[in-house]
């Protein structure tokens, strides 16, 4: 007969959080401030602007390049005048036409080309032809058929838009699961609505890219065309503004102007296609 073994009762005991020691490390204060996207790049803009204000020290040559704290006076001076917000002002005013135009032309075309071959055929051929080609060298001929004035700068502004960003939607329609097509069909969504309800929403990453891609397209073709010859009913642009301040010599005017397109470019992107991002693609988790 075998002898029966008894097991040793085994008790257990609930600890508190106190017998584990810290579990997690409280962040420091430089921790938290590191931890903060936007100071760590107003950081990196303040080191940019420190050694901008060395070199023109260092340079001594305000004619070449002057020192940041010069460029930041005249920027000043010019807005506290109006010069600039007046100046800004025409340019933006352009641009928006510009850019909602293109971007309008641009979903048509996006939409032709995913409901028949033809309109992808077309698609694809005419990026293939105009979206290489610079918006700039458009130029003389936009000066001729729409004369010296918003036309022309809003007819180049269509074309540097349209493209690029007809090429990121279709490009985020055609990478579109099969499965998201099919819960669109199952609810018997056709035409439009399909692309309204399924296919922008899905394809909204690649649409946003598009957008800034198209942005800054735009932003760039607008103030090379006002250097160029920058007069919009009489009223120059940023690039005229430029222009004109390289004429005179007033080159911390210039640096003002381009401070002021950066700034311009800053807000934008860190206002309004971060606001975008953070009530689409990232309330959708389509983005960390």
């Amino acid at each position: 007969m075998l002898d029966t073994v008894q097991r040793p009762n085994i008790y257990s005991e609930t600890l508190g959080p106190e017998q584990f020691g810290i579990i997690q490390k409280p962040l420091t204060l430089v921790e938290k401030i590191y931890n903060q996207t936007w100071i760590r790049k107003i950081f990196i803009l303040v080191m940019l602007a420190g050694a901008w204000e060395i070199y023109g020290r260092w340079l001594d040559n305000p004619l070449l390049v002057p020192p940041f704290s010069a460029a930041v006076q005249a920027l000043i001076a010019d807005v506290a005048d109006g010069t600039i917000p007046t100046r800004a002002l025409s340019s933006i005013q352009v641009l928006l036409v510009g850019f909602a135009t293109g971007t309008t032309l641009a979903g048509l075309l996006t939409v032709f080309a995913i409901s028949t071959r033809i309109g992808t055929d077309f698609l694809e051929t005419m990026t293939a032809m105009f979206n290489p080609l610079p918006a700039i060298a458009l130029l003389p001929l936009a000066l001729i058929w729409f004369g010296l004035g918003a036309g022309s700068l809003v007819f180049v502004l269509v074309h540097s838009v349209m493209w690029a960003v007809a090429l990121n939607t279709l490009a985020g329609f055609r990478g579109v699961s099969t499965t998201v097509r099919m819960v669109g069909r199952n609810y018997n969504l056709k035409g439009l609505r399909f692309v309204g309800r399924i296919l922008i929403p899905a394809a909204f990453p690649s649409i946003l890219a598009g957008l800034k891609i198209g942005w800054a397209f735009a932003w760039r073709t607008l103030i090379a065309a006002e250097l160029i010859f920058g007069v919009s009913s009489g009223q120059g642009g940023l690039g005229w503004y430029i222009f004109e301040s390289k004429n005179q010599l007033n080159i911390p005017e210039v640096f003002a102007g381009l401070l002021t397109i950066i700034l311009i470019g800053l807000a934008v992107e860190n206002v309004v296609f971060r606001f975008i991002e953070t009530r689409t693609v990232q309330r959708w988790g389509m983005q960390s």
